[in-house]
């Protein structure tokens, strides 16, 4: 019985998926949970798992091209098994008869796929990939099944196309062995993988290999004729334009935000809060130990999960014929990378103590850059928040990520002269703007909102408990 290996959905919101690098080479043995592949999704960069047993017999997508979630990618059957059919349904390639030989006659480097395979492209680029995550991603509910079918009935032998050349062997196929973050701090540091001595499992190069390369002065990386989808390039002295693909996280955040923007009747709401007292708690609880240590932004999720736990006509969902409201308030924390923005998610931050949040946050955001963060980890906020603050910008405003129906931008302190109490004096203060789902949030409803945050920032002792 042979198994079919399809792009499967490795995220919630996953429709197609670029192939990052096979890890199975044609003719490898494959054993059942083994990882095949790394793809890229619309969020991260995940492991595509064998669902059968046997010889990976024909790989029918190429590395850095991409395909719709449920297309056949790939064949795992016996060494003798007649794979024709389930070839010549994939796409109509004309792919050579299987031969009788078992493949473990084969070298172990086994040839590239043949050029006459067809595939789809379109789709994200440009992150490392991440550790295996195969239990919680492939285990989601909508990932289509490797399906089992039967074998084709055996086809008469035919003139064999002359195999393409070769690579030397390297253990996979060719290609240097590495994990998805060594790849990444190679290409930023100019380093070339192949005079790099791995250290982890089956000497795969991971992190701490490209730490001692880079101390030890290691060559530097070969220049190539192509970039890497999402790569960043500068363009060659003499031309005007540079052309880039599209990665799969600018994708789903150029379909994500037109979904946003055009739809969704938005309105904008200002404040300036006060943040002397948030600055002199923070220097506070920075003297007491490094536990405490907590950043601005720290104080500001906990302040806004509070305010929405107040008022849980702001912490909903706009569900087209109805609107959820939620007992529970996970908060969306944006995030800049490479590629783009991603948002992992606090879940019950409200009931969360600041040092908890602080801790979640620095590691959500430092996974995040890293790519390495589950779907359910980026999934499933309530609101969200997005701060600027440490880009000093002052003042801006965010586009809503339905079906949430708020996000509140928050900008920079800054030292102004106020007048308080009829004198002038100066005070570190912050501007926010929340942008509002009209459908939902109404003028008056986010006006108390911002005035119930108003008072929990600054009195930010309300905030500990």
């Amino acid at each position: 019985m042979a198994t079919k290996v399809v792009m499967e959905a490795l995220s919630p919101t996953m429709e197609e998926g670029r192939l990052v690098k096979w890890l199975k080479n044609e003719g490898d043995q494959v054993t059942n949970g083994e990882t095949l592949a790394e793809v890229e999704t619309d969020k991260a960069i995940m492991e595509l798992v064998a669902r059968g047993e046997g010889v990976l017999r024909k790989r029918l997508l190429p590395e850095d091209q991409t395909a719709p979630v449920g297309q056949l990618i790939a064949v795992i059957a016996a060494a003798d098994e007649n794979i024709d059919a389930l070839i010549g349904d994939a796409g109509g390639a004309a792919a050579a008869p299987a031969s009788a030989a078992p493949a473990s006659a084969a070298p172990a480097s086994a040839a590239p796929p043949p050029a006459e395979i067809v595939a789809n492209t379109n789709e994200t680029a440009g992150a490392s990939p991440v550790p295996r995550t195969q239990a919680e991603a492939q285990g989601e509910a909508s990932t289509p099944p490797q399906e089992k079918v039967a074998a084709a009935p055996p086809a008469a032998p035919g003139p064999r196309a002359p195999a393409p050349p070769q690579p030397e062997p390297s253990g996979n196929g060719g290609r240097t062995r590495s994990s998805p973050l060594a790849r990444r701090m190679a290409s930023e540091r100019g380093l070339d993988l192949q005079a790099v001595q791995g250290s982890g499992p089956g000497g795969r190069i991971i992190k701490r290999d490209i730490e001692a390369a880079v101390a030890a002065g290691a060559p530097a990386q070969p220049a190539t004729a192509a970039a890497a989808p999402g790569s960043r390039v500068v363009a060659p002295a003499g031309e005007d334009f540079r052309d880039a693909p599209l990665t799969q996280i600018r994708k789903t955040i150029a379909r994500r935000l037109s979904e946003s923007i055009g739809p969704i009747p938005t309105f904008y709401l200002t404040a300036e809060f006060d943040m002397e007292r948030v600055a002199e708690m923070r220097t506070a609880m920075a003297a007491m130990g490094d536990e405490f240590k907590v950043s601005f932004n720290d104080i500001i999720l906990k302040a806004v999960a509070t305010a929405l736990a107040q008022h849980p006509e702001v912490n909903a969902h706009w569900l087209g014929d109805k609107i959820r409201y939620f007992n529970r308030v996970h908060i969306g924390m944006a995030v800049a990378i490479d590629e783009g923005l991603i948002t992992p998610v606090i879940f019950d931050a409200d009931r969360k103590r600041m040092s908890e949040i602080s801790s979640e946050a620095r590691e959500l955001a430092k996974r995040a850059r890293e790519r390495k963060l589950k779907p359910e980890e980026y999934t499933g906020s309530t609101f969200s928040v997005s701060n600027l603050g440490m880009f000093g910008i002052d003042h801006f405003t965010a586009i809503i990520n339905p079906p949430e129906v708020g996000i509140l931008a928050v900008g920079a302190l800054e030292e102004k002269p106020v007048v308080i109490d009829g004198e002038l004096v100066q005070r570190r203060r912050m501007r926010v703007t929340m942008s509002c789902d009209h459908r939902v949030v109404d003028g008056a409803l986010g006006a108390k909102f911002l005035q119930t945050l108003r008072r929990l920032i600054e009195n930010p002792l309300m905030l500990v408990y």
